[in-house]
């Protein structure tokens, strides 16, 4: 599920874009961001094709294998493990993927063959797929267990593949990692049987409200904030502070002051966070030493409106 941490990433690199490209298109940039925060479905399924689509190269390697005219007792009767494999057959069989596909422009991966070879290759020779096809085991536990440590050391980490998706989509460069955990996660708790959905994906219509919130409230009360943030920092010109920070305080604000039910500890916690990521490496101090002095301010004066207990 799309989280709030990935919802605040999200509009702060729309804000950033709005700031850098001094749009005032406002609906616009709405639209944007709602749009852009529903690609990480599309990310999501690309990257479970992607195994389905190595399983359908390795077939046909099987199948010109037994065509060879000096062809081996291994090459007519290979070993079918991976292609049996029941987790990829439970991705290739479902009805949710298998409609999200054919009513989206999502890319194939027939069409790009380069990088399935990629990961096939460095499959072949991994220990993971050496130790599994030689197993006498054959249940549906060693067969999530393959896919859990095929997709783990070997799909997430590409970097090719990695920079393929950032040449499709920028923004799939912040999703990627919550992509990845998100089927992990879900690869571990599938049951035999089970067929693979997509509704952990939806973003709920509160996440989707507090989305476009967000957004629309630091943009309308930017200037505001810009001046509040210099009278707490005047040994700084506001032009010398990181663009970055200066949002990343400004979301904070908004969500002080027009977000009754988030606790500000929650708040300051989740930009610390993004900041450690997204901006220098003493961001997190700086952000964290204005929003306290903000705060303090905003309880003294009355400013600050949260709704029940604990949320200050």
């Amino acid at each position: 599920m799309v989280n709030r941490r990935h919802i605040r990433i999200k509009v702060m690199q729309s804000i950033y874009a709005v700031l850098q490209s001094k749009s005032d298109n406002l609906p616009k940039e709405e639209k944007f961001l709602s749009y852009n925060i529903k690609k990480v479905t599309d990310l999501y399924v690309l990257q479970l094709l992607l195994m389905v689509e190595v399983q359908n190269l390795a077939l046909e390697h099987i199948e010109i294998k037994k065509k060879k005219y000096l062809a081996t007792d291994e090459d007519k009767n290979p070993n079918l493990k991976f292609i049996n494999n029941r987790i990829l057959l439970a991705i290739k069989e479902s009805p949710e993927i298998n409609d999200f596909v054919s009513n989206s422009k999502l890319m194939d991966w027939k069409d790009n063959r380069e990088y399935v070879r990629i990961i096939l290759d460095e499959m072949m020779v991994s220990e993971e797929y050496n130790g599994y096809i030689k197993s006498q085991q054959s249940d549906f536990e060693e067969d999530k267990q393959f896919i859990l440590d095929f997709f783990k050391n070997i799909v997430a980490p590409n970097e090719k593949l990695f920079d393929y998706y950032e040449s499709l989509n920028l923004s799939w460069v912040d999703d990627y990692p919550l992509v990845n955990t998100m089927i992990l996660k879900v690869i571990k708790q599938m049951k035999e049987g089970n067929l693979f959905g997509l509704k952990q994906l939806e973003v709920k219509a509160d996440d989707e409200e507090f989305l476009i919130d967000l957004f629309r409230k630091v943009i309308l009360h930017q200037q505001e904030f810009t001046s509040e943030i210099d009278e707490k920092t005047p040994n700084w010109d506001t032009e010398r502070i990181a663009d970055m920070d200066m949002i990343l305080i400004k979301m904070a604000l908004t969500e002080f002051l027009y977000f009754p039910s988030i606790p500000t500890k929650v708040t300051i916690n989740e930009y610390i966070e993004i900041a450690k990521d997204y901006s220098t490496r003493k961001s997190s101090y700086f952000i964290n030493g204005v929003l306290d002095k903000l705060l303090k301010d905003y309880n003294k004066t009355g400013r600050l409106n949260k709704i029940g207990r604990g949320l200050l």
